[in-house]
């Protein structure tokens, strides 16, 4: 089977589709088409397949190729050695992993100065070879044939201890033993921990700690990890090796009584103990590291992606509030676009502030700008800005209400060369005020501003592979932003770049076109934008809208290459492109079902599907997809830990979602914790298969630990 085709079967395999849909997946990949493009668009030729299960092909795509790559130079490399038979071939080519793959290499791979390279340099590879032959031959009394003061081996023991050196090594170098003895190391191994220092730690639980290697969960890895690299732990990977040694020696010492026996025992136990324990420990512990890593990702991945998709309160002019202690409270008032009004800043957190003063800033700055929610940073200081907040609302006549915003990564983009750019007369702190203000209005356009990887909705990550980490999150901004659309009249840069086909140099070529020509009145104005050619527009038009263009169409997910197609189903159907404006296509789908999809496929020339997705898009023109989602809560009063008691109902924001549970927002300043146990009433594997980040959720207070600021919560018979 050619290599493409053995990958396209493998992929197909793994992840449970029908071969044509993998081969025409990677036909796709490889025109150079993005994965939003492919998820959206050609859903003809990938049977639907998902975003997700896109991303994860492109991912298993890139491994397997690099596989195949390995493969063709371990066959050079072998071939260039004269070793290469077509036993080896067939094992290479038959390997799936790299693992694997390197198991077989081992033994022709360059060695350095070795034990057994120093005895074969004495000529006692022959020796070796008559002890594994267990032919009954005296070897104590043959080894004597191998003495040579000059440069061979002083006498008959060193003779035989080399021997013994090279077996030793060639059982280490064999792939059969390496696989199995790492099968037997997984499936019977403990990873133990022990304390490295005589004091307390956040890692004192694993100061005496075993569980099996085959059932430690990525995030207790992950800490446990990160405890052996701060010093406070020594962990290593225990197995019975008397098992192992057995195995070897079952394998390896004839049934037949021979003197030899009894040294490829000694052998075989020196191979383990010396050779491939250690070497095997090491390459579990990166196997298993390299999959909580990847575990975690995952869950970071969709922690983003829920708080990214979190509705935006559109229509609102927003006060950002960006708490602090002793510098004060930055403050800035955005209106319903983004665009900022009025920014000051007030100090009311500390004892000795004056707060009856600051009321009156803040309460002067709500009128003159006729505020309606005032977002509140949820960093250093937030809970006593929550409650001069509350107090403050309390007091006034109109209705203004309030919301605890993440501010994750607030601190990093205020700081940053593109907040320079984009407020120039600000200072770090009031940029950072603006953000939490936007972040409500419109939280994926204003978190597109920072490096995912400063979003803190994960775990461990800086312990992540950070290439990895940083394409993986990539890819789940760009879902997000493609999920949802952009308004090519409006969109920052840092939001254009996450459109399939756009990069930071085309997004930015697109605003400075938008500057200096105005706004764009159709999507094929794009081709004008310098650096933006026709691959580009391919990939990118779909997903840019124009709310008050020249063309209608342009203002739904409707791609240009279907707009003639459209424009004909519109006619059949009894509607023209002023009814699409209009929103008096309500019933589309309605008409679509009393005609036949395949005549219609036929004479409109798109497929069926393609066919649906055009009258959903026509139905929901110019629709932000996230304003279904439940509205953030927004807050009136406060509550602070001294207020909960065991039972007590509330109303909360997921906040972060991880291996073992959820944080959740029930407006105090600390999240609680609802423990993955206390989800539901049935067995789930991991809280991501429930909860979100974003999700408006009800749990009961079970427990509260003000010394230790911890709130146990429960969603079960709520």
């Amino acid at each position: 089977m050619e290599p493409q085709n053995k990958i396209s079967a493998q992929l197909a395999k793994e992840l449970s589709i029908a071969g044509w849909q993998a081969e025409n997946a990677i036909e796709l990949i490889d025109e150079g088409n993005t994965i939003p493009f492919i998820a959206r668009y050609r859903k003809e030729r990938t049977g639907s397949l998902s975003d997700d299960i896109l991303r994860e092909l492109f991912d298993r795509l890139n491994y397997l190729r690099s596989l195949e790559s390995r493969k063709e130079e371990i066959i050079r490399l072998i071939d260039e050695q004269d070793k290469l038979t077509d036993e080896i071939s067939k094992l290479v080519s038959a390997a799936i992993t790299l693992s694997e793959l390197e198991d077989i290499y081992r033994p022709y791979r360059p060695k350095r100065r070795t034990r057994a390279t120093i005895a074969k340099e004495k000529g006692l590879e022959p020796l070796a070879e008559l002890i594994m032959a267990q032919n009954g031959t005296d070897i104590s009394k043959t080894a004597e044939e191998y003495i040579n003061p000059e440069g061979g081996a002083a006498d008959a023991d060193e003779a035989i201890h080399g021997a013994m050196d090279i077996i030793a090594e060639n059982i280490s170098d064999s792939a059969e033993f390496r696989g199995k003895i790492r099968s037997m190391t997984f499936e019977n191994g403990m990873v133990e921990t022990k304390a490295a220092k005589d004091e307390d730690s956040v890692y004192s639980q694993y100061y005496d700690y075993a569980e099996p290697v085959s059932k430690i969960p990525p995030h207790r890895l992950l800490a446990v990890n990160r405890g052996e690299k701060e010093g406070y732990l020594s962990v290593k990977l225990d197995v019975d090796p008397e098992q192992i040694i057995k195995y070897l020696c079952r394998k390896l010492v004839s049934k037949k009584p021979s003197p030899a026996a009894e040294y490829i025992k000694l052998a075989a136990e020196d191979s383990y103990k010396r050779l491939i324990a250690p070497s095997i420990e090491t390459e579990i512990r990166n196997s298993l590291t390299e999959s909580a890593q990847e575990a975690s990702i995952k869950i970071f991945g969709k922690n983003l992606s829920g708080l990214l998709l979190q509705p935006p309160i559109k229509g609102r002019i927003v006060l950002g509030l960006d708490p602090g202690y002793r510098t004060g409270c930055k403050i800035a008032v955005v209106d319903e676009t983004g665009k900022v009004l009025d920014t000051g800043i007030i100090y009311c957190t500390l004892p000795n502030h004056d707060k009856e003063k600051a009321k009156k800033i803040l309460n002067d700055m709500i009128k003159r700008n006729h505020v309606e929610v005032i977002s509140i940073g949820n960093g250093t200081a937030s809970k006593e800005s929550e409650i001069f907040v509350a107090e403050l609302i309390g007091e006034l006549d109109e209705k203004v209400y309030y919301v605890m915003t993440n501010e994750a990564g607030a601190s990093v983009y205020s700081a940053s060369k593109l907040a320079a750019e984009e407020f120039p007369q600000y200072d770090v702190a009031l940029r950072s005020a603006v953000s939490i203000a936007r972040r409500l209005q419109d939280p994926l356009a204003e978190l597109v501003k920072i490096d995912p990887k400063s979003i803190g909705v994960g775990q461990y990550q800086h312990d992540m592979n950070q290439k990895r980490l940083g394409e993986a999150l990539g890819g789940v901004v760009e879902s997000c932003v493609n999920s949802v659309g952009v308004d090519l009249n409006t969109a920052s840069p840092s939001l254009l770049s996450y459109v399939a086909g756009i990069n930071k140099t085309v997004a930015k070529n697109i605003t400075a076109y938008r500057e200096a020509n105005g706004k764009f009145k159709t999507r094929r104005e794009l081709l004008k934008v310098p650096k933006l050619g026709a691959k580009a527009f391919e990939q990118c038009a779909g997903f840019l809208r124009i709310p008050d263009g020249d063309n209608v169409l342009d203002n739904t997910s409707v791609h240009p290459e279907s707009y003639k197609a459209t424009e004909e189903l519109l006619k059949i159907l009894g509607y023209t492109k002023d009814d699409v404006a209009d929103g008096a296509v309500s019933d589309i789908k309605t008409r679509l079902k009393d005609m036949s999809v395949r005549e219609l496929s036929d004479k409109l020339g798109v497929g069926g599907i393609t066919i649906v997705d055009i009258a959903d898009s026509l139905l929901k023109r110019g629709r932000d997809p996230r304003e279904e989602l439940p509205q953030p809560v927004l807050r009136t009063d406060v509550l602070s830990m001294e207020d909960l008691k065991p039972g007590m109902t509330l109303k909360g924001t997921v906040r972060n979602v991880i291996d073992f549970g959820a944080f959740v927002d029930i407006g105090v300043h600390q999240d609680g914790l609802v423990h993955i146990s206390q989800i539901c009433d049935r067995y789930i594997k991991h809280p991501t298969d429930v909860l979100s980040v974003g999700d408006q959720i009800t749990v009961r207070v079970l427990d509260v630990d003000v010394s230790k600021k911890r709130i146990s919560l429960t969603m079960k018979g709520i």
